[in-house]
């Protein structure tokens, strides 16, 4: 199967309800799994959302009895290619990609072709590559979502700080996040790449802010580029400068409870690392897998912020 964006954006959204029972009857259709193994390639660990992704893959692996292998890229989509290639030659029954770049993963989804691996993308889409299965958060909802919570806190000039250039996720906020600016009387000043990172979130903001000084409200893919702007901003965010940030992390649940950020975007990621699970044992099995498995993202504001807390 070569997925395309729409047809991900065209598949109907998984409930949380569904969720559940899908993990509850997930372990048990595909239970058994010995002698099955697993590789799971993710972009980065130095990401708190990652590491709970790993978790929610880590849990469904052990609950199947197979053996789940972990790599890290380090955000560098030449390694990640060459990671999921060596696990083409150890062996494995099915490999999970979380794709640095979505553009740069064909290799990696050929690789695995040739071999006669089935794929499972997690997180993030491959733009060329053959792919069983897409565990993916709506981010295009999540990114309209984003731009309607901003456009309620404040009025006025936004930036933009973006995720890694050729991601999907990166692509998938950002065309939401445009839709969604019709709902308000916010204005996009600025747009630049901060990669999904706290340190070059805090660096982009702190320059954006000399060119925009009367700035009222940043949006950024993900909560570690949202605490960065926050910190770039000091005494100013929640007060006269207004932040919304994407995934739900703790620090970014926190930094919403402590009024610094106005809302976060939240996902599932150890849904997504269980799914992703769930998936590569079916195709590894000769199962039938889900082709696009859409997770429920949810907004999280200060009003309904202690249901997010863990």
């Amino acid at each position: 199967m070569n997925l395309t964006r729409r047809a991900a954006l065209a598949a109907l959204s998984v409930t949380t309800l569904a969720l559940t029972a899908a993990c509850g009857s997930g372990a048990s259709s595909s239970g058994g799994g010995a002698d099955i193994s697993v590789g799971l390639a993710l972009s980065t660990l130095n990401n708190p959302y990652f590491v709970e992704l790993k978790q929610g893959a880590e849990e469904a692996a052990a609950e199947l009895g197979v053996k789940l292998t972990v790599v890290d890229a380090q955000n560098d989509a030449t390694n990640q290619v060459n990671q999921v290639q060596t696990f083409t030659t150890q062996g494995v029954k099915a490999i999970i990609i979380n794709p640095v770049d979505s553009k740069q993963a064909g290799p990696a989804a050929k690789a695995a072709e040739n071999a006669s691996i089935p794929l499972i993308a997690v997180d993030r889409t491959v733009d060329d590559g053959k792919v069983a299965s897409e565990v993916t958060s709506d981010n295009v909802q999540g990114g309209s979502l984003a731009a309607i919570e901003l456009g309620r806190a404040t009025s006025g000039g936004v930036v933009h700080l973006q995720g890694i250039p050729g991601a999907s996720a990166t692509r998938d906020r950002g065309f939401g996040f445009e839709q969604g600016l019709n709902s308000g009387a916010i204005k996009v000043v600025a747009s630049q790449p901060a990669d999904f990172d706290r340190a070059k979130g805090l660096d982009v903001t702190t320059n954006l802010l000399q060119s925009n000084p009367d700035l009222k409200g940043v949006f950024a893919d993900n909560d570690e580029m949202a605490l960065g702007a926050i910190k770039a901003l000091g005494d100013r965010a929640g007060k006269d400068v207004h932040v919304v940030g994407f995934d739900g992390t703790p620090d970014g649940i926190k930094a919403v409870e402590d009024g610094t950020m106005a809302a976060t975007i939240a996902q599932q990621p150890k849904v997504l690392g269980r799914q992703a699970v769930e998936q590569a044992v079916k195709a590894a099995k000769g199962e039938t897998v889900q082709q696009v498995v859409s997770v429920e993202v949810k907004v999280v504001t200060k009003k309904n912020v202690a249901e997010f807390k863990k």
